[in-house]
């Protein structure tokens, strides 16, 4: 006989966690409502966090950054408008089915283009705990747009 425990798959194998179930109590910027889904302490989650985040009609969040994390973010509903720099100086904008990445320690706000609808997105990142470091940056008047193209797709 092994001295290998045995994984308990009923115990610590797949977790549904239902809309209803998810957790506001996360770190939270002004601006936006996030909710976590899996985590380390809901789930058990070594290397991620997901979860959902709305933005009212019209509204814009505070400046703030991820620290080293990863994020993901998927527009489920609505139009969504990312600012990002040291002023947030470069701006983009997503609809629903579009993913945006947003590499460790890049100061971004998110804005909900919207002044009707309100933006649903799910956000995913590559720790199992939350992060969020708040700042107070004095932002442009007038964002550079930059289109989202990648070296394979060329405008």
């Amino acid at each position: 006989m092994s001295d290998v425990p045995q994984p308990r798959w009923k115990d610590d194998g797949v977790r549904v966690i239902g809309a209803g179930q998810l957790d506001p109590n996360t770190a939270q910027t002004p601006g936006m409502n996030r909710a976590a889904a899996i985590d380390f302490a809901r789930a058990g989650a070594q290397k991620l966090w997901a979860g959902t985040v709305s933005i009212h009609a019209g509204a814009k969040t505070g400046a703030h950054h991820h620290g080293a994390l990863e994020s993901v973010i998927y527009v489920v509903r609505g139009k969504a408008r990312m600012r990002w720099g040291e002023r947030l100086e470069f701006v983009a904008e997503a609809g629903p089915g579009d993913f945006i990445f947003v590499p460790p320690y890049v100061p971004h706000q998110e804005i909900n283009a919207s002044d009707d609808e309100t933006l649903e997105c799910v956000l995913v990142r590559s720790d199992g705990q939350a992060v969020a470091v708040n700042l107070d940056i004095e932002a442009v008047e007038k964002p550079e747009a930059v289109r989202w193209i990648d070296p394979l797709h060329r405008a």
